[in-house]
């Protein structure tokens, strides 16, 4: 019998139970090689086994993960894993555009790396009847409050693939852009989301986005919605801690990972009460609490078996596989927060705000502390892309100039 590991394990939870790489398709026979090199001996022949079941690039349909999420700070992991080929590429785009300038060729470049992933994982699309096999493609997280752009994005993004998913920011101006998108039938990703009042004004969106598609008679077999719930960065790179230290209250990192939680969890139930179609989605997952000296992983553990994508990027699948495989997952999607922790955490505006439905406004979304953070840590990602793509055409430019 074949010994699964924790991921596949947790799949199996549910039907409704999702897991997925969060990173592009292209790194991940480097990585899984690079994984088994530095394994221990005795460990590689089923680590390798169980890798392969995870992701086989020459037999996706047939694999664990259902599905992909990247961005551009991740597509930039893509093309470092690679500078020989991604360098020679991004020369015969300049080859190809004659007077591009770097902007236009980041794009380009982008768009190409999301394009070779689409083309990767359409095994699972077609085999699974366009049910999984999503790829994410992500708007420029530089124009996250620019409707025009993002819109243009999107539309260039969607004609890469009819299983590019497009990930918009959970701003203002990202929300009305997932309505228009979903009223196209183009799939949506909602990224940057980490409150109750973002994740359903996307829920909302989509709603009234397939209430216009049925009207116009729009074909819906390529839609699909996802809501991405930042797990950590909601507890982490927000204003949790420093309201709590203005107020006197200790938060141990049980209560951290309880206010993580505890909007995840209603967020399930709220979406599953009032049958809305799109599916709350789980990225930046972190290992913790330690219990008894134990350092457990709530951020599965506690929302197993739910109806939920865990999408799992390289630099978390490891230490998963090497210090988890012995927890033995039950079903803990329903299981409450505390009610004493809740009491404690509703005392900080900044939790409130993102637990009641209507603890923010859509213009507040814009200036949320974790979205502020995190969009301003893809951007400068993005810039750096911007910045190799840029060194590349400098170069070529030089070549020209000097006769090559």
């Amino acid at each position: 019998m074949e010994r699964l590991n924790f991921f596949e394990r947790l799949a199996q939870m549910s039907p409704d139970t999702e897991v997925w790489w969060d990173s592009s398709p292209l790194v991940y026979s480097s990585w899984s090689e690079k994984f088994l090199r530095e394994s221990p001996e005795e460990k590689r022949s089923l680590w390798g086994e169980q890798l392969r079941r995870m992701f086989d690039p020459d037999r996706p349909e047939e694999t664990i993960f259902k599905g992909i999420t990247t961005n551009p700070p991740l597509s930039l992991q893509a093309i470092q894993a690679d500078e020989e080929f991604w360098g020679g590429r991004v020369d015969e785009l300049i080859d190809e555009n004659p007077g591009i300038i770097k902007e236009d060729l980041f794009w380009l470049t982008y768009k190409e790396v999301v394009r070779r992933g689409s083309e990767m994982f359409m095994p699972v699309f077609e085999r699974s009847e366009r049910r999984y096999g999503y790829i994410s493609g992500q708007v420029d997280p530089r124009d996250c409050y620019d409707y025009d752009r993002m819109l243009q994005q999107s539309l260039e993004l969607a004609e890469l693939g009819e299983n590019v998913m497009i990930k918009c920011p959970g701003t203002s101006a990202g929300y009305r852009i997932i309505k228009e998108l979903t009223a196209r039938g183009i799939a949506t990703n909602n990224t940057l989301s980490f409150t109750i009042p973002q994740f359903l004004a996307c829920a909302k969106a989509v709603k009234e986005g397939l209430e216009i598609a049925g009207k116009r008679g729009v074909s819906l077999s390529r839609w699909r919605s996802v809501i991405t719930s930042m797990t950590a960065r909601y507890g982490h790179l927000g204003d949790l801690q420093r309201q709590a230290d203005q107020r006197g209250i200790k938060l141990k990192e049980t209560d951290i990972r309880w206010a993580e939680l505890a909007i995840l969890k209603k967020a399930c139930r709220l979406l599953k009460e009032r049958n809305y179609p799109s599916k709350m989605l789980i990225c930046s997952m972190r290992f913790g609490p330690t219990i008894n000296g134990e350092k457990r992983l709530w951020h599965i553990e506690e929302l197993a078996g739910g109806p939920i994508v865990f999408t799992c990027p390289p630099g978390f699948i490891r230490p998963v596989m090497e210090n988890y495989d012995h927890i033995e997952l039950q079903n803990r999607i329903d299981a409450e927060a505390p009610k004493d922790v809740i009491e404690k955490l509703l005392q900080l505006p900044y939790f409130e705000k993102a637990y009641y439905e209507d603890g923010l406004s859509p213009e507040e979304f814009d200036y949320h502390s974790a979205l502020l953070s995190t969009a301003s840590e893809f951007s400068g990602a993005t810039q750096t892309m911007v910045d190799f793509v840029g060194e590349r055409l400098e170069k070529k430019t030089e070549r020209r100039g000097a006769g090559d």
